[in-house]
């Protein structure tokens, strides 16, 4: 038992750059560990902090170039998740997977075996190497593509990198009934300064993003927030910025079912990783994700060159809000 719970205990160095002489040391890591609060960071400071120097470093403690120091972090158990996904195409270059929500594409500070870059590992034959060419977010399902060896992967991931090679499609449910069927959302986006270090908003001079929607479905059901008008909308980024659909969805005022960032509270997204959502929460949420699905993958062959269109059906979890009558009697 002694050398499990001392497997569980681990540091991470830090060794402060020039650019950075002169702040806080609680700023310091905010900058570096981005998805802790501040407050987080100062609470580790005073308690896992370990430095061999002659006084005690506190949060305000102006960091100098050269400043060496540990922090002790306790690794908690992986959250579970599903770890099997779908094929949804396969040949003797590429496979192109059904990710399930809620598993992670790459290793995190939380997540390492329960990762789909773990589970590709495990299932590859020998001689292959099978690697995702871009990214999801862990809520979002949906389509991955990898390829099965090296140069194929590069090849692939060179067409993921450029402006227009690849035609993305989405299926979102989202608040409310957009007014128009087909429309635009072109909105610049960037980082905010804010304490949830990954969220994203319209800032004037961020970077240009382009969305295509178009409404599939409009519908009611008996949710708690936003009343009961919801819509089944299709999205095709045209251009690539982080929660792109997310923010550009939330902005025009239609944010996505189950988005804890920006849908109803943004304090849902930490209470959820800490485990502490409530009913209530849970409740405006509808479902335990963000109901964003990866509907469709178009792109070059990476070594024939014909065009190669795959489609990922909608996910048991959505579907079940778009069509309950159905999801009530394939149960």
């Amino acid at each position: 038992m002694e050398k499990e719970s001392e497997a569980q205990i681990y540091e991470v160095a830090f060794c402060v750059e020039p650019n950075y002489a002169g702040w806080r040391l609680d700023r310091y890591l905010a900058e570096k560990i981005r998805r802790l609060s501040r407050t987080r960071i100062q609470r580790i400071i005073r308690e896992d902090l370990v430095w061999e120097g002659p006084r005690q470093l506190k949060p305000s403690t102006p960091v100098w170039p050269g400043l060496t120091f540990r922090l002790r972090r306790r690794r908690d158990p992986e959250p579970v998740c599903e770890r099997d996904f779908g094929v949804a195409y396969e040949d003797e270059d590429i496979l192109v997977v059904d990710k399930p929500a809620g598993l992670p594409v790459h290793p995190t500070a939380r997540y390492f075996h329960h990762t789909l870059t773990a589970v590709l590992r495990e299932r590859q034959p020998q001689g292959e190497k099978w690697d995702i060419a871009h990214r999801l977010d862990r809520e979002t399902s949906g389509l991955l593509a990898c390829g099965k060896r090296p140069e194929i992967t590069r090849r692939l991931k060179d067409l993921f990198s450029r402006a227009g090679a690849v035609r993305k499609e989405y299926l979102a449910l989202v608040h409310g009934w957009p007014e128009e069927d087909e429309f635009r959302i072109d909105l610049p986006l960037a980082l905010l300064d804010h304490p949830l270090k990954v969220k994203m908003g319209v800032v004037p001079d961020g970077k240009e993003a382009l969305t295509l929607v178009r409404v599939e479905a409009r519908f009611e059901r008996d949710v708690p927030w936003r009343g009961p008008k919801l819509a089944l909308v299709r999205c095709i980024p045209v251009t690539g910025r982080q929660h792109q659909i997310r923010v550009h969805l939330a902005a025009i005022g239609h944010p996505i079912v189950g988005d804890k960032i920006y849908g109803p509270c943004d304090r849902y997204f930490v209470d959820f990783a800490e485990g502490r959502l409530d009913e209530q929460a849970r409740a405006e949420l509808v479902l335990e994700r963000h109901a964003l699905h990866a509907a469709v993958l178009a792109f070059p062959h990476p070594r024939t060159g014909e065009t190669l269109r795959v489609e990922a059906p909608l996910p048991a979890d959505m579907n079940a809000l778009l069509l309950p009558e159905a999801s009530t009697a394939s149960g």
